[in-house]
């Protein structure tokens, strides 16, 4: 027999190869109860029954093997709302945070046109449904199966009527409509690099991850099809690597938009590039 606090204890050290490996194990052992976090602090002394033991004990094993919690979870919070991940989605992480927030400070009026290219979970779509009640927001995917996470994830929230997801790589399921914002958190790793063979990467879809070489093909592909689906004024704004910035603001000077800038995320990198179609404002 085991305590809450005992068991915390031995998972942490189990995790030790992890970045958070306190945070796992309390997040593991919390799905094992069906408890929230609080109840593991509120209770250290309790005793665990040897099944609850078990099943903390096979959640471990499983993150020992490299699986990411949030598959072993089947969930991960993103601005705040939770939504159900599988391996066929990339997993929502809060440096695409930023991505929503500077979509909200370029938002033209509250019954704006917003498109989602790449949905995957639908975490960016979604967030901006929960921010934005009154826009009119798309998404599309090529994967089927991602789409069938971000359709469940919408109708979850509440959210599936107001969404409207659509099958088809990039712009192909919106031919000849136009929007006043696009969004996107594209592919943009290297083909090749290291890191897709390492830590939570390694679980998730490959064609999410990387693009190309230099990790830019599928950002060339929206910057140049984005002129003719943005309404005047209206501005697309992409997610990519730290070192990207500069070379997706020369691929977006390139496809003829104005007022091009990087922001940079909470530790201070580059994270986020944005540009507008002529006949707008900048963004505050």
């Amino acid at each position: 027999m085991t305590t809450i606090a005992a068991a915390l204890a031995t998972g942490a050290e189990r995790l030790a190869g992890q970045e958070n490996p306190r945070l796992e194990a309390e997040l593991l052992l919390a799905h094992v109860l069906a408890k929230p976090r609080s109840h593991l602090f509120a209770w250290p002394d309790r005793t665990l029954d040897p099944e609850t033991a078990a099943a903390f004990d096979a959640l471990l094993a499983r993150r020992e093997r490299g699986e990411p919690v949030a598959h072993i979870l089947g969930e991960r919070e993103f601005w705040s709302l939770p939504l159900a991940v599988t391996p066929a989605t990339l997993i929502p992480r809060p440096d695409t945070e930023r991505l929503v927030e500077a979509a909200l400070e370029c938002l033209p009026r509250p019954t704006a046109r917003i498109l989602d290219l790449g949905t995957g979970s639908g975490a960016v779509a979604l967030a901006l449904a929960e921010e934005c009640p009154r826009a009119t927001i798309t998404a599309t995917d090529r994967s089927p199966a991602a789409l069938a996470v971000a359709r469940a994830n919408a109708k979850w929230l509440g959210r599936l009527e107001r969404v409207r997801l659509l099958a088809g790589d990039w712009f192909e399921p919106v031919a000849g409509e136009r929007f006043d914002l696009l969004v996107s958190n594209p592919p943009y790793i290297p083909a090749g690099d290291a890191h897709l063979d390492r830590g939570d990467l390694r679980f998730e879809p490959q064609t999410a991850l990387a693009a190309g070489p230099d990790g830019l093909d599928a950002i060339r592909v929206i910057a140049a099809g984005a002129r003719a689906h943005l309404a005047p004024g209206g501005w697309l704004l992409l997610e990519h690597g730290f070192d990207q910035g500069k070379a997706v603001r020369a691929l977006l000077v390139e496809a003829g938009l104005e007022a091009v800038e990087t922001l940079a995320d909470l530790a201070g990198r580059d994270r986020v590039t944005r540009g507008r179609a002529p006949g707008g404002d900048d963004c505050p």
